[in-house]
């Protein structure tokens, strides 16, 4: 049952005068007052120690507000207020700014603070005031007849104007008609001010304009063409601040932050706000945007080199073939790191330093128009491995009657030694000697146009990542399945096929220059 007293401490006094008898049932007592043992135990207890005033209720105010401004920020800001009583909570930020303090708290901050110490508020001085507040608060939604208006707007040709702009009105129209009849009616501006939610400069702005041009110069739109968002001294200034580095000013950072720019434009004589800054470089069109990071090449022959490259694969005839070579590697045999499915609670770890179980490089050439792959592997990279590339590709291919070779320009794909023995290959071609062989080089520092890069991407996604072989063999004997199910799989399916392993390959097997094979995650 409920408090049966006429108060909540004399139903406090009942209970503790209860629980205090020989062979008490507290439990009891705490259904019969509808009341918690642990609110039962608590009053008992301050009773014992404090008497009838432990019964009272006490302050739930935190000890500790340890988000509460400091007392410098508070006295800042009162200062500020002090020096200008008309001053709001965003012009005393922008003031705190310019005088470069430490902490600068936000506007609602600051308006906190001026309301902790009075500095704002409602101010209503009487009840005459508080009904005047709530008869103009309620004025737009009311049915207002002639004996609703004052003296002031009989007979005033614009009254229908008003009263339907006061009730059918946007709410920027609702505040100008509510100023007016407040203001007709002799209550004070600041009242008005707080219930329209408007500053005294802009109320004594409606009322002269209402004065000067009637109702429909209070409601025409207003051009004001003093503003500061359309002021092209101030945006000139702007941009030619934005296009410089912030460096030039004398600030340690790389890119513009508004309130960096806020600052800057202070000194240059053009004060505008962090909000205004903001709008105008919007409206210009401007957005922060990360940099994309890319590869370009610096070779001065790049467009011909491609050209020449785009011109044999699509005139490349059916007894012809098209090969990107390239090396993977070198690369240690040992625990790799990667991505695993791990039950709740295994942590997997990999030792930084290890013993290497030994050393692969893979040299591999991949056909481009029938996506197969022709892989060995070498000891080193150097000329002598792209000749016994070659080699196996004149072998391999026989019956084709030309072979192209592109590859990027590392320096033992463009040796003397190696042009030597195409010249002397070609030289046995003619008489019957198999294939000619041509190179078509990619341009320097292009290895991410290498189609091969792709390939081994997808490769060392699959089978290198996570892995963790024990010998070089194994290593070796992983990699000959994944290109020889590959080679297959493309025998079967001349087109891609998504769901496979070397669907995971980062881009199409297909030439472009616009396409990156080399994924720098994947090695």
């Amino acid at each position: 049952m409920p408090w049966n007293s006429t108060t909540v401490i004399d139903a406090r006094r009942e209970f503790v005068a209860l629980a205090q008898l020989p062979n008490a049932n507290i439990r009891g007592l705490c259904e019969r007052f509808n009341i918690s043992p642990k609110t039962a135990y608590k009053f008992l207890n301050r009773f014992r120690t404090e008497g009838d005033k432990g019964l009272s209720d006490r302050s739930h105010r935190p000890l500790r507000t340890p988000l509460r401004s400091s007392k410098a920020v508070e006295n800042s800001v009162l200062s500020i207020r002090a020096d200008h009583p008309r001053w709001g909570a965003r012009k005393i930020s922008v003031e705190l700014k310019t005088h470069d303090a430490a902490i600068v708290p936000a506007p609602s901050t600051i308006n906190a603070i001026l309301c902790r110490h009075g500095k704002v508020g409602p101010g209503v001085r009487s009840v005459a005031d508080r009904s005047t507040l709530r008869w103009l608060s309620t004025l737009p939604h009311r049915t207002l007849t002639t004996n609703d208006l004052p003296h002031s707007l009989f007979q005033h040709p614009d009254v229908p104007m008003l009263i339907d702009r006061l009730q059918e009105g946007s709410r920027f129209d609702r505040k100008r008609a509510q100023v007016i009849f407040a203001d007709r009616y002799g209550i004070r501006g600041t009242l008005t001010c707080k219930i329209a939610n408007i500053s005294p400069i802009t109320y004594r702005r409606y009322i002269r304009v209402f004065k000067e041009g009637g109702a429909q110069a209070l409601f025409a739109r207003r051009v004001n063409r003093h503003r500061k968002f359309d002021n092209e001294s101030i945006k000139k200034t702007l941009f030619g601040i934005l296009h410089q580095p912030p460096s030039n000013f004398d600030i340690n950072r790389t890119t513009w932050t508004l309130s960096d720019l806020s600052r800057v434009m202070t000194k240059s004589d053009q004060p505008v706000s962090e909000e205004l800054i903001s709008k105008i470089i919007k409206a210009a069109g401007f957005r922060w945007r990360k940099a994309r990071v890319v590869l370009t090449s610096n070779d001065p022959n790049f467009s011909e080199k491609m050209d020449r490259i785009h011109l044999i694969l699509s005139t490349l005839k059916s007894d012809e073939a098209f090969f990107s070579i390239d090396e993977y590697g070198p690369f240690a045999v040992k625990a790799q790191p990667g991505k695993a499915l791990v039950c709740p609670g295994e942590l997997r770890l990999v030792p930084q330093w290890q013993q290497s179980r030994g050393c692969i490089i893979v040299t591999a050439a991949i056909e481009l128009s029938s996506n197969q792959v022709t892989h060995f592997y070498s000891t080193h990279k150097n000329t002598a491995e792209m000749i016994r590339m070659m080699k196996v590709l004149i072998t391999q291919y026989r019956d084709r009657t030309k072979l192209y070779l592109s590859w990027d320009a590392a320096s033992w794909h463009i040796s003397k030694e190696l042009f030597k023995e195409l010249s002397e290959h070609n030289e046995r071609a003619g008489n019957g000697g198999g294939p000619l062989v041509e190179t078509a080089p990619l341009p320097s520092r292009a290895q991410f146009l290498n189609v091969i890069e792709s390939v081994f991407s997808g490769m060392a996604r699959a089978i290198i990542h996570n892995s963790d072989y024990k010998s070089v063999d194994e290593a070796k004997s992983a990699i000959d399945r994944y290109f020889a199910e590959r080679n297959a799989n493309f025998k079967e399916h001349p087109r891609r096929a998504g769901g496979k392993l070397w669907g995971k390959e980062r881009t199409p097997i297909e030439f472009s220059d616009s396409n990156n094979c080399k994924d720098p995650r994947l090695g």
